[in-house]
């Protein structure tokens, strides 16, 4: 594996905080050090959970053959000088409960993240993961007042991932064959585009009937919901604990791959100052570009309203600021 650019001349990998350490955030330091990807430091405010988890990663070292360094704390002073910050910090869905249910409960535990984790990572980039993801990511970036590009929410490449999954199911095909892509918001109203849905190259609109890509369109919306009402006590973490780990290889090996990120939108799509699920290069910096590919008169009006809840949602949020 080539070295991450974060590599400095004391040969000190790049530094990356998670906040939280339920589910997704210690999926994703597992992911981060057995990968070698950058040295960890694990936050939560439970004494004890990510020193415990620290350890139990740190002992697994010499089996899993992985150099990098992981931390548990409960300060944020050890998160100094993060070159990433994940937020994954707030609670889970729970049978019956929507993304929006979350709203007031993790608006509050975001926007504390964010301004203790940015006191002592000014430079970082920040990442989200955090449900309501679209509302979480404007939150963080109303409340960090970093450069728009230097904020970004994890969503589209887990509902891209999603249905990457169904369609390979349908045709019986390697899963590394397809490629997804799915837009607008994460939650109901999320745009997957099936022309843009390909199989080595080949756009699924060739090789499967409307009536079956609906289906799979449909289940990629409840994906989420679907894992939750098979669980009954929690939400999904291996796919969007991979999901991230993807957005931060791409950061920290600058690697400027294509993917979907919800980033700021200023006139892009016909939207504005607002966080939404679009195609993106993501680099070094962050957000380097946001692509705008051509969508039906139909695709316009769905990206629309999804834009038009996630607007609605973030006026509710913004009076917890």
């Amino acid at each position: 594996m080539a070295e991450s650019i974060y590599l400095s001349s004391c040969n000190k990998l790049a530094k990356v905080s998670i906040i939280g350490a339920g589910n997704v955030g210690r999926t994703l330091a597992q992911r981060l050090i057995e990968r070698n990807l950058a040295d960890v430091c694990l936050l939560d405010i439970v004494e004890g959970l990510p020193q415990g988890i620290a350890l139990d990663l740190t002992e697994a070292q010499g089996l899993q053959y992985h150099h990098c360094e992981i931390m548990g704390t409960n300060d944020y002073a050890d998160t100094k000088d993060s070159d990433i910050v994940v937020i994954t910090a707030g609670i889970a869905r729970k049978p019956g409960m929507n993304r929006d249910d979350l709203l007031k409960i993790n608006a509050k535990i975001v926007i504390e993240a964010t301004q203790k984790s940015l006191h002592y990572s000014p430079n970082a980039v920040y990442v989200v993961v955090t449900n309501p993801l679209d509302v979480m990511t404007y939150l963080v970036w109303k409340t960090s007042d970093l450069p728009f590009h230097k904020v970004m929410g994890m969503a589209g490449v887990l509902d891209s991932a999603r249905l990457e999954t169904f369609i390979a199911f349908e045709l019986g095909v390697s899963i590394h064959d397809v490629q997804g892509m799915v837009l607008g918001g994460h939650g109901d109203l999320m745009l997957p585009i099936p022309r843009y849905c390909t199989v080595s190259g080949i756009p699924i609109t060739e090789l499967l009937p409307p009536e079956t890509i609906d289906k799979l369109i449909q289940r990629t919306r409840d994906g989420g919901a679907e894992i939750v009402r098979l669980l009954k006590t929690g939400s999904a973490y291996y796919a969007p604990a991979s999901s991230a780990c993807y957005m931060i290889e791409s950061i920290l090996f600058n690697q400027s791959r294509l993917l979907t990120a919800a980033a700021y939108l200023q006139g892009e799509y016909g939207l504005k100052d607002l966080f939404l699920g679009v195609p993106c290069r993501v680099g070094s910096k962050g957000i380097e570009q946001i692509l705008e590919i051509n969508l039906t008169p139909q695709e316009k009006e769905i990206l629309q309203k999804s834009g038009k809840f996630v607007r609605d949602s973030i006026n509710i949020a913004l009076e917890f600021l």
